[in-house]
């Protein structure tokens, strides 16, 4: 996916390009957002944790993309974390310089806006994907919006990225659950597993 906001761009206007290894956090619930970033490379989820430890995965940004750009918009703590998956490049650009970049250019504000709302509406349809009570219907769903996110088409054409717990940390269910239903799906030749990973 090519750059929210070209490279070049945010380093002269004062951005600094900072190395992430896995399990690194960029930002934590409850912080104040003080910068814009975006993925040079990498991959990054954004999560919460239930009170009995439980992570819920809400989205995976990955090279190109920007990470919750919207905070910067409201005078609000971070409603969720960001944690490096892979090793991350990732350009960070403080706030206040961004806000004045963004509001010099309209056409960096459509491109800006015309993102965050396409990542609107794909979380709305994660979010009716994983409403439904049937786990292996929200497993399916799920593969199948981020297949169509990543614009493959064919069948077994979309190595789908994640392990069995972040899987189920997408969907809600338990990591137990998540396997029962892919082997299912692998019976009725709805995924095919090669060497521990899912083609969908």
């Amino acid at each position: 996916m090519p750059m929210i906001i070209n490279e070049e761009l945010l380093l002269s206007s004062g951005a600094e390009l900072i190395s992430y290894v896995t399990n690194d956090v960029i930002f934590k619930e409850g912080d104040i957002p003080k910068y814009y970033f975006q993925i040079k490379t990498g991959t990054v989820k954004i999560n919460t944790y239930h009170e009995d430890g439980r992570e819920i995965i809400h989205s995976i940004p990955f090279d190109g993309h920007c990470l919750v750009e919207s905070s910067l918009f409201v005078d609000k703590a971070y409603p969720v974390n960001a944690v490096a998956m892979a090793a991350s490049k990732i350009i960070r650009l403080e706030k206040a310089r961004f806000l004045e970049l963004i509001g010099s250019s309209s056409e960096l504000l459509a491109q800006l806006y015309s993102y965050t709302a396409e990542r609107m509406y794909y979380r709305h349809v994660m979010l009716n994907n994983i409403s439904s009570p049937d786990p292996g219907t929200k497993v399916k769903r799920v593969m199948e919006s981020l297949k169509a996110y990543n614009q493959y088409t064919h069948q077994y054409s979309y190595q789908f990225p994640f392990t069995r717990q972040q899987l189920a940390s997408l969907t809600g269910l338990c990591v137990e659950t998540v396997i029962r239903v892919v082997k299912k799906m692998e019976k009725e030749k709805a995924v095919r597993i090669e060497n521990g990973k899912i083609f969908y």
